[in-house]
């Protein structure tokens, strides 16, 4: 079982284990000989979001990576998907990203693309983990050991490769080339960068596409990445599209992989909305493979039952856009994504990407001829609430007597009305409660009930 990837690399506190200097060098090495067991002379594309830590993480790691014998090219700040796309495309033998996504600026996170652009394969990733392990081990024996490899880290670290200004401007071509011809039809667009990667890109991207667009929160000082902006909260862009009167909002999570929007209404749409635009899209131009679509088993049901109306069969995967693309893989899925926004086309992406969503949802919307209110004013979802849980460790829920009784006693109730999703965050200490039903006090009753029984076996 893997102790330090989660379901999207491996995310801490920057500075801290496993994201303090010897391990963060230990973490490049390991990745160096892995490729370098299948790939002579390995080439390894670095990226990372706007926080200040990414800097100095991203030297370690390129210590760690060229003693391992890797080469390691730098595309400076730039988006999560950019890296997979730019893996790919010019024959990397993986891609770093340097990012904690929708995290606060004192975390951070280091995610692996393959030479291929899709993440690393879970038993890839528990042999490079073996590594890991086994160089901490021999390094640290005693804390001065594990402060001179700190020392050493940071030192070789800081040769940290040139930012290859060219890396962006290839990603922002692909961009424009997933959606030729495509017009703003003098729209005014309120676009929310996260004071994250999305900055780096979206204000070039989205210049010159016939309309009025307003960037904000595109001004990164290394500590305001995702800070009362972006994805995380999606109000903000609802907010400023009123005020701006504009024709709708996008907003970005701060490595830039997913996005949600807002109406000319500034109503906030989400993950599942999109997902049954660009289905019913997909269906009417014969694109949709096997009618079928994949979500997660945090969507609501109100998706399901308009996909239904369309003809169109949703298939549910664990939480996480890998488990997502697993899911498309196995079933051929044209199709697939999160209510949080990742949304992945098989064969333009192999992993959730923003600003292509952004982009292909403009597409669709100037096709139509129709508003983004419109388009989705059929999709009539289930009251739904999520309570988080800090906790201290992650136990087996089936495990605690008390949760599994009042997780039994809500799905009692609730029956066909209603469902009960409980489940650990892969990249947080945090347990999740989600449910949803036609009756919203039923809906928080248990919610809140199940979150009790949480907190009381392993609240902090």
């Amino acid at each position: 079982m893997k102790k330090l990837f989660g379901t999207d690399g491996i995310r801490a506190v920057a500075g801290q284990y496993p994201l303090d200097a010897p391990t963060i060098h230990a973490i490049g090495l390991a990745l160096a000989h892995s490729l370098a067991s299948t790939t002579p002379s390995p080439r390894v594309l670095l990226g990372t979001d706007t926080r200040e830590s990414g800097s100095w993480i991203a030297a370690t790691l390129t210590a760690g990576l060229i003693a391992g014998g890797a080469s390691v090219e730098s595309a400076g700040v730039i988006t999560t998907p950019a890296v997979a796309f730019l893996t790919r495309a010019h024959s990397f033998s993986a891609g770093v990203v340097i990012s904690a996504s929708h995290n606060p600026w004192q975390d951070n996170g280091i995610k692996v693309f393959g030479p291929d652009g899709y993440k690393l394969l879970d038993a890839t990733e528990l042999a490079i983990e073996e590594e890991i392990f086994r160089h901490l081990n021999d390094s640290g024996a005693s804390s001065s050991a594990r402060d001179d490899a700190s020392q050493r880290a940071t030192k070789v670290g800081s040769q940290a490769p040139p930012v290859n200004e060219a890396d962006r401007a290839d990603y922002i071509r692909f961009l424009r080339a997933a959606v030729p011809g495509l017009s703003l039809d003098g729209r005014r667009v309120v676009i929310d960068c996260a004071n994250g990667a999305a900055s780096a890109v979206a204000p070039e991207l989205f210049a010159g596409l016939g309309g009025e667009v307003i960037i904000t929160h595109a001004s990164p000082d290394g500590r305001n990445i995702n800070e009362h902006c972006g994805a995380l909260h999606p109000e903000i862009v609802a907010g400023a599209v009123r005020h701006h009167k504009a024709s709708m909002g996008i907003t970005f999570d701060g490595d830039a992989d997913r996005s949600l929007f807002a109406d000319e209404n500034g109503c906030v749409i989400n993950g599942d909305a999109v997902l049954l635009l660009a289905a019913r899209d997909l269906q009417q131009r014969g694109l949709l493979v096997n009618a079928t679509v994949v979500a997660t088993t945090m969507s609501n049901m109100g998706l399901e039952a308009a996909l239904k109306r369309s003809g169109i069969h949703m298939l549910r995967a664990p939480v996480g856009d890998k488990y997502v693309l697993e899911q498309m893989q196995a079933t051929g899925a044209a199709l697939g994504g999160e209510q949080s926004g990742h949304i992945i086309f098989s064969g333009r992406s192999t992993t959730g990407d923003g600003l292509l969503t952004a982009l292909l949802l403009l597409d669709i919307i100037h096709r139509s001829g129709k508003s983004l209110a419109e388009l989705v004013a059929d999709l009539k979802v289930f009251p739904q609430v999520i309570v988080n849980v800090k906790v201290r460790e992650k136990k087996p829920l089936d495990t605690l007597p008390a949760v599994v009784a009042a997780i039994a006693a809500a799905e009692l109730e609730l029956a066909d009305s209603g469902r009960v999703v409980i489940r650990y965050s892969g990249t947080e200490a945090l347990a999740r409660v989600m449910i949803e039903a036609e009756s919203e006090p039923l809906m928080r009753r248990h919610a809140e009930t199940i979150a009790s029984a949480i907190r009381a076996e392993l609240g902090i």
